[in-house]
């Protein structure tokens, strides 16, 4: 018997060997994406749950950095501050198969990609020192159901579900919003912090998780990272006036297993600067707003 094989055969072999390998992700692929569920609306409310929050009657904390731009309507991106942002959401299951989630968010402000905790911030127009602001929001409410994602009157953010999409071995989630407001401070009373008459904020998400972790039925929080833009008029405290721009943000973060999880640097500052986001049970109902409360506390005189 000749068996001498051919070079020819040798290629064909080879090539069949390089589709079948090329085929299997595929295939991998689309298992993944019909198991998910990814076209019922249904399905996709628990995944938004699971994958920011949880399945489970439980409080979850994401940390993120935020590197913060002054966007002039010209040039390039000025950075500017970092703020490092905690974000506690309790969730839990509601009768009609909805997920709800009681979010508290704070903010504290370092120098730029620093862990340095700073009291104030240089203006570069103006040249002022300007008294740091930090940031406490909350509680706000979110809801994921079939008919969307909604979130009440007092959020900032109104998202807008975006197509869900499996590549390799991740989930990739990403949202928009685009909301806006009248602005409540005035160029007669406040002409240092008023800017347009509205007041623009524009947010753009991408959470990813594990396919693995997202398809476990006795995972009820799936471990996830989060990534997010947001184009936003100038914060009262900035003092920037009637300066024409934004301040553009960049996000990196990531669910946490616990507070534990949060980084050193971050937790002295919080501890230092925004505690209350280390004791919900006294944080009290009422929403609390950083534009209304630095008008009570920083109204000129």
């Amino acid at each position: 018997m000749n068996q001498t094989i051919s070079r020819r055969k040798a290629l064909a072999g080879s090539m069949g060997m390089l589709m079948a390998a090329g085929t299997a992700p595929l295939a991998a692929t689309a298992a993944a994406t019909e198991r998910l569920k990814l076209e019922d609306p249904a399905a996709r409310a628990a995944l938004l749950a699971k994958i920011k929050g949880s399945l489970s009657e439980e409080t979850v904390y994401t940390f993120c950095r935020l590197h913060l731009y002054l966007w002039l309507n010209d040039g390039n991106l000025k950075p500017m501050l970092t703020m490092q942002n905690l974000n506690a959401g309790t969730w839990r299951k509601l009768p009609n198969g909805n997920y709800s989630g009681t979010v508290h968010e704070v903010g504290v402000y370092t120098a730029f990609d620093t862990d340095e905790v700073i009291e104030y911030w240089e203006n570069p127009v103006t040249g002022e020192k300007r008294e740091i602001w930090q940031f406490v929001g909350g509680p706000l409410s979110v809801e994921f159901g079939p008919s969307g994602i909604i979130t009440g009157p007092e959020a900032t953010l109104k998202p807008k579900e975006m197509r869900m999409d499996v590549l390799g071995d991740k989930l990739i989630v990403p949202n928009q919003s685009a909301f806006s407001f009248p602005n409540p401070f005035k160029p007669d009373k406040w002409p240092k912090e008023a800017g347009a008459p509205m007041y623009y904020w524009d947010s753009h998400y991408m959470f990813s998780a594990n396919v693995s972790d997202v398809l476990n039925p006795d995972i009820a929080s799936a471990p996830s990272t989060v990534q997010f833009q947001n184009l936003v008029s100038f914060h009262p405290w900035l003092g920037m006036g009637s300066t024409p721009g934004r301040t553009y943000g960049k996000a990196l973060g990531a669910k946490l297993r616990s507070l534990d999880d949060v980084p050193k640097a971050a937790r002295a500052a919080f501890e230092k600067k925004t505690p209350e986001i280390f004791d919900l049970k006294n944080w009290g109902s009422k929403p609390r707003n950083d534009f209304a409360e630095y008008m009570q506390k920083r109204r000129p005189t």
